[in-house]
């Protein structure tokens, strides 16, 4: 028995590939990544998850999320319930002396009008780059709590709504001073975590020639509108995921709790993640059912930066694909 509709037309699955590709194309353009690494990236934003880039300097996350987000064409004005003005796009350079309220905002007293007045943050934004956020002090990290998992953000005492869609890509330094590790709760938020990795030589004569010049984003411009990605994201929940999928899932998730060397596993929280991603990734691919291959592919993306091992050198990759020795599908 499977967990969603399966009576959609499959020519609005292929639709949705050719416009997923467009998007796909048109990064590959200006940004030298692997193809299905970019393609776990695009599923994780329609999936409504977010990503964190774990990397050295100089390979490119900032950029990559920056042709992520101009390859949509976002609204001309838009706000939320409340009326706080949202932007399409909110680059946040993080430091060590960065304040919640830099990041949420905060209300000002107007002596003019003798009454508070609400100054949003750069959160209200439908794609929000947090830059290097393992800069940021624990206090100002926990900022992102509640955005990232219920869309919404609390400010002295007031609720305000983020909007629709609404994606975080962060970037992480493996290597620097001043680094403050991400707490477990603040990492189970993100549905995925990617490294680039440093290109092969001839990849690397590419970015040079392509980057070496000031001009080399000329003629990047939205290859996909904002409905577009709200109608995939929908579209989401009509690929099918059969129940022996989802006990795959849930038996994987299950079983890194209390195994060797693990000091906490996986959570509930991570194959709701996984079983969601994987949908998007077969909504990517032109697919309307998730197999348990596609799952496996995504074991070590979406699942690695959940664990917690008591040994810091050993690499949670080479757990989880002993794990995947030991599940059946």
């Amino acid at each position: 028995m499977s967990s969603t509709t399966t009576g959609i037309d499959p020519a609005i699955f292929e639709t949705a590939r050719e416009g997923i590709a467009r998007v796909h194309q048109n990064i590959r353009s200006v940004i030298t990544i692997d193809a299905a690494k970019l393609e776990y990236l695009i599923a994780a934003k329609i999936a409504g998850g977010h990503v964190m880039l774990a990397d050295s300097h100089g390979v490119g996350k900032t950029s990559l999320a920056r042709a992520l987000a101009g390859s949509i064409r976002w609204s001309d004005q838009d706000r939320t319930s409340e009326g706080v003005d949202i932007s399409n796009f909110n680059r946040i350079q993080c430091t060590v002396d960065l304040l919640p309220q830099d990041i949420l905002g905060f209300n000002r007293f107007d002596m003019n009008n003798n009454s508070y007045v609400f100054n949003s943050g750069p959160i209200f934004a439908h794609f929000v780059l947090c830059d290097e956020i393992n800069l940021l002090t624990p206090k100002t990290q926990g900022s992102f709590f509640q955005a990232m998992e219920e869309q919404k953000v609390s400010i002295e005492g007031t609720t305000y709504a983020l909007p629709e869609p609404f994606f975080i890509i962060s970037t992480m330094n493996l290597r620097g001073a001043h680094l403050f590790p991400l707490p477990a709760p603040q990492l189970d938020r993100f549905m995925l975590q990617l490294s680039m990795g440093y290109p092969d030589e001839e990849a690397e004569i590419q970015i040079v020639h392509r980057h070496g010049t000031e001009d080399s984003w000329k003629g990047f411009a939205p290859v996909a509108g904002v409905n577009e990605l709200i109608a995939w994201q929908k579209l989401v929940d009509e690929v099918t995921i059969n129940e022996d999928v989802v006990s795959y899932i849930v038996r994987f998730t299950r079983r890194t709790r209390g195994y060797p060397g693990v000091v906490t596993g996986c959570s509930p929280r991570a194959g709701i993640k996984m079983s969601r991603l994987a949908r998007a990734l077969a909504l990517v691919r032109g697919m309307n059912y998730v197999t348990i291959d596609l799952v496996k592919e995504l074991l070590v993306p979406t699942l690695a930066h959940r664990l917690e091992l008591e040994d810091p050198g050993q690499q949670p990759a080479d757990v989880l694909r002993r794990i995947e020795q030991e599940v059946t599908a």
